[in-house]
């Protein structure tokens, strides 16, 4: 992220941002930016491209919602974004500096794959001046999409009846796993999120439990509504469960997309279970 127009009202109006998820299941990549430089993808034989996205204007400078691209990215690529200082210098054209760019991260895609600390500093050197006038930030990810024993999806009907059997589900994947000691946790955070998905929601309704770093539950459904989290009333008789998953899980959080919604929350992994998975 970069600012420029020092001096404008309005706080932040003029700072560039790129923002991008990946989905380690889907191998699936989405993209946007407000007036920064496009993102940059390398595969491991060299080739290198920049992910094609609409120019979107910096931050307060446009009142259109920003558009996202979306991209699928094979094990062992990289993602790399950047900020103007490594790639443009002011003498050259933005067309210039993303071929100097490109030629960089060409030169990098060594074999065997350097690390990413030795990918970065290889583009600096390339890129750089001995003393440089900008500020430089590179930011470069090899992206792996996770094995399909690390992850779960379970379609659900939109009925209340389906709430135990969604407990049921977990408990067992849990077991599979050897995460039994997470399982109150767990069945707290299905019951709230499955339960909001069917009052609060509309089909399709899916649940899915990833294994990674962490132990994470997603519940997706086909509404935008957004679930904010409430004090409940003494007198009142619901109202508690997000509030609930909030406090008993490490994160949590809702990310959107044009077919709804997917709210999501994290817990950590016993520390024995965190071993192997890593």
């Amino acid at each position: 992220m970069e600012e420029h127009g020092k001096g404008l009202t309005g706080g932040a109006a003029g700072t560039t941002c790129v923002y991008a998820v990946f989905d380690p299941i889907a191998r699936r990549c989405t993209v946007a930016r407000a007036g920064h430089p496009p993102p940059a993808r390398a595969t491991a034989d060299g080739k290198v491209e920049f992910i094609d996205l609409p120019g979107d204007p910096p931050l307060g400078r446009g009142g259109a919602p920003f558009e996202s691209s979306e991209v699928i990215l094979a094990d062992g690529e990289l993602l790399v974004l950047y900020t103007d200082g490594p790639a443009h210098a002011p003498e050259q054209s933005a067309e210039t500096a993303l071929a100097r760019l490109r030629e960089a991260l060409s030169d990098t895609q060594l074999t065997p794959p350097p690390g990413l600390d030795g990918v970065c500093d290889a583009m600096i050197r390339h890129l750089m001046p001995a003393c440089p006038q900008d500020d430089a930030a590179l930011l470069v990810a090899r992206v792996h999409g996770l094995a399909p024993d690390r992850h779960v999806t379970w379609d659900l009907a939109a009925e209340p009846e389906v709430v135990g059997e969604a407990r049921a589900l977990a408990n067992r994947k849990l077991a599979e796993w050897g995460l039994e000691e997470l399982e109150f946790t767990t069945e707290l955070v299905v019951s709230e999120l499955v339960t909001n998905a069917i009052r609060y929601g509309s089909p399709p309704i899916q649940l899915r439990l990833i294994r990674d770093g962490n132990l994470i539950c997603e519940v997706t459904d086909g509404s935008s509504t957004s679930p904010h989290i409430r004090r409940a009333l003494e007198t009142d008789e619901g109202g508690r469960g997000l509030y609930m998953v909030a406090q008993l899980t490490q994160l949590w959080g809702t990310r959107y997309h044009p077919r709804g919604k997917t709210i999501w929350a994290e817990q950590p992994l016993p520390n024995s279970a965190d071993a192997v998975a890593r």
